[in-house]
């Protein structure tokens, strides 16, 4: 009875620093996520790179979080058990990174994108065998709006691990378009055809990346040319519209080469 009497007293005497506790690792927690939003909002437009924006939020977020469970810890005179946290923090790291293996890869590939990113929000890229828009970045994944409006998560670790082709990065990409003449065809003749038809069309560059028509293989029946231009993708930013470009070049050049002979 005694000592159910002093457990029950010092339960009694515990409360208040419990309840004072409480209050304030609930008000490090409300300021912790406050911060992260503040810093996140103010750091986004300078760097233009949300997964920087993400990351150090979070670290300010988790930074103070962790100080006010310390300090909820000293005022309810639990300070040692703090210490021993602390010390055994790397220990615990350790455990739960192997543990979250696939969790903590995708996580740590992220921070090294959030520093030094391939691609930005907007950009059309390739990895892994999908081609899309990014959409939203974070430290976990990213998020791609394929040409057909699908939606893929990719997990950061793949980005990495995976080649990566981004073609909005220098506004240029380039297409090929394959066709077969026979070999009694003009074929200075067919150059000068597909050449006017590319030149009527503005989407297709001129000057330095102007269009290249070149005789790519002489096959046993056919000789296989290869019509090459390029795209300026600030200008014509969907990919169905230039898919719509290259639609338009065949059908053109099959009805020219048609009219003209030479197909």
């Amino acid at each position: 009875m005694i000592e159910l009497q002093e457990i029950s007293n010092k339960t009694i005497e515990l409360l208040p620093k419990i309840g004072l506790g409480g209050i304030i690792l609930f008000l490090f927690i409300m300021v912790s996520l406050l911060i992260k939003k503040i810093v996140t909002k103010r750091i986004k437009p300078k760097t233009k790179n949300p997964l920087l924006a993400d990351f150090l939020g979070k670290v300010v977020a988790f930074m103070i979080g962790i100080t006010g469970f310390v300090f909820f810890l000293h005022i309810i005179g639990l300070g040692g058990i703090a210490k021993n946290i602390m010390a055994g923090a790397g220990i615990t790291t350790f455990i739960i990174g192997f543990a979250f293996k696939d969790i903590g890869e995708n996580f740590l590939s992220g921070i090294l994108m959030a520093f030094k990113s391939p691609f930005k929000v907007g950009d059309l890229i390739e990895t892994g065998g999908t081609i899309g828009y990014v959409n939203e970045l974070n430290l976990r994944e990213s998020i791609l709006k394929t040409l057909d409006g699908k939606d893929v998560f990719i997990p950061n670790s793949q980005i990495i691990k995976s080649p990566l082709f981004n073609y909005t990065i220098d506004g240029f990409l380039r297409y090929e378009i394959a066709i077969k003449l026979d070999y009694k065809v003009d074929f200075k003749k067919v150059s000068e055809i597909i050449n006017s038809i590319l030149a009527e069309i503005p989407e297709v560059l001129n000057g330095d990346k102007k269009p290249v028509i070149v005789i790519d293989e002489l096959a046993a029946n056919t000789v296989n040319v290869k019509i090459l231009y390029w795209i300026d993708t600030f200008k014509a930013k969907s990919k169905a519209y230039h898919l719509q470009i290259k639609s338009q070049i065949l059908i053109k050049t099959i009805e020219d080469l048609t009219k003209n002979g030479l197909y």
